[in-house]
């Protein structure tokens, strides 16, 4: 089977095990994140993402909240718990979706396609928590962040996909 053209092309579970089709984000840019709420990068990253996505969200950036248990069992509630956790501790309004793999034969096909990208790096396994793929408005991996990376440090790419700078 061919990998698919584009991350538009995925179909993944939402909190409540409803399925969205990527394709509604078509045309936007996307910044997507696997996420945790035992982090100790935790609190920066949520406020952070919050204000990239306050910002930018009426100029087409959409954040996606993936939370994955792969790194130090740092995410371990159910799909209800951790967005619970996420709405009432951040009063995140960007979609946080079903827990995931990112690594391994269980990773989720999104985060295979994301790691596939042109680059040497997006071939290596995801780090820890709070990964970040910057997505181009046709569905393309453009860049890929160090867990590390403070969510602001990318606004710069963002406001280039979108048009902004």
């Amino acid at each position: 089977m061919a990998s698919p053209p584009s991350a538009f092309d995925f179909t993944v579970k939402d909190a409540n095990g409803n399925d969205v089709d990527l394709s509604i984000y078509r045309g936007k840019v996307l910044l997507i994140v696997n996420v945790a709420s035992k982090c100790g990068m935790t609190n920066s990253n949520y406020t952070e993402l919050n204000k990239l996505y306050e910002t930018y969200k009426d100029q087409g950036l959409e954040i996606l909240a993936f939370p994955c248990n792969q790194f130090g069992e740092e995410e371990p509630g159910t799909d209800n718990q951790i967005l619970d956790f996420v709405c009432t501790r951040f009063k995140s309004e960007f979609p946080v979706f079903g827990k995931i793999e990112v690594n391994g034969d269980g990773a989720a096909p999104l985060y295979k396609f994301l790691k596939l990208g042109k680059w040497g790096i997006f071939g290596d396994e995801i780090q820890w928590n709070f990964a970040k793929f910057l997505v181009d408005k046709n569905g393309q991996p453009v860049d890929r962040y160090y867990p590390t990376t403070s969510p602001l440090t990318v606004e710069r790419d963002i406001k280039n996909l979108l048009g902004l700078s």
